[in-house]
């Protein structure tokens, strides 16, 4: 089983793409997010798979930097069942606002004759708070992380060997999620930027932390694994560099500072 990262950005960076990822497991897919356009496809492309082959998709909420590409996805994947070139059917899953939201939009945005396949063959599922769904063989449960911003999931997938690999979003995590992320082995969780810089970026303004918070958090937690995105993207020439050392200050365990297609082995 392994991670990739299709992006590890923020909103609006530009030099790199939006934070989406892909689990694989025994060569099947699942895609987390879609980051904010067709560079999607691109990421895809550029890390070696198949677009054809994400089946299971999950979008945790409805901010543009994680949404939009979805369409491009939902686009693509109803064009080419259109045209035969597509076998089989595609899930969706997301909370019933970001559903509601993707309907919507591709009601207004495709053709009738790509979104006749929705509902049909590309199934787009709303998911509820606590509830657990097989993905790819994995029990995945979806949970609200308790946003303010913005009603947001995360999710808790269990592994073959009965780890627990946790995604908190992109925003700080909640105390409502402990259940989930405590002692789990691995944790993705956002980190804004350097706390040595908050004053230069303002996280606290937007809602998200700092690589000490989240180390922090991540010790706590006792976490053997964590994995930090949706970073700011000023200092990405030496991101890993600068964030690893802040971060191995206050986290004993294993620290991941991806870059965009980077691929984590996760067992």
């Amino acid at each position: 089983m392994k991670l990739t990262m299709l992006g590890t950005g923020h909103a609006l960076v530009r030099e790199c793409y939006n934070t989406c990822f892909v689990i694989e497991d025994n060569q099947k897919y699942f895609m987390v997010d879609g980051g904010g356009g067709n560079t999607i496809l691109h990421q895809l492309q550029s890390a070696g798979f198949d677009w054809m082959d994400m089946r299971e998709i999950f979008v945790t909420h409805k901010h543009i930097d994680h949404l939009l590409g979805i369409i491009w996805m939902i686009r693509i994947i109803c064009q080419s069942m259109y045209h035969g070139e597509y076998q089989g059917e595609a899930n969706i899953y997301g909370h019933e606002e970001v559903i509601a939201l993707l309907l919507d939009m591709a009601g207004k945005l495709l053709l009738p004759r790509e979104t006749n396949f929705i509902g049909n063959r590309l199934h787009l599922i709303p998911v509820h708070d606590g509830e657990t769904r097989a993905i790819n063989g994995n029990p995945v449960t979806f949970f609200d992380i308790g946003s303010t911003k913005a009603n947001q999931f995360g999710f808790c997938m269990e592994m073959r060997n009965g780890e627990k690999i946790t995604c908190c979003g992109d925003e700080p995590y909640n105390p409502c999620e402990e259940k989930y992320a405590k002692n789990c082995q691995w944790l993705l969780h956002e980190a804004f930027c350097l706390s040595s810089q908050a004053d230069i970026f303002k996280p606290y303004e937007k809602h998200h932390s700092t690589v000490k918070d989240a180390c922090l958090l991540a010790e706590e937690l006792n976490v053997a694994n964590l994995i930090l995105y949706h970073t700011e993207d000023q200092n990405i020439k030496d991101r890993k560099a600068l964030y690893t050392e802040e971060g191995s200050q206050y986290f004993s365990g294993n620290l991941y500072i991806p870059d965009d297609l980077e691929v984590i082995e996760l067992r």
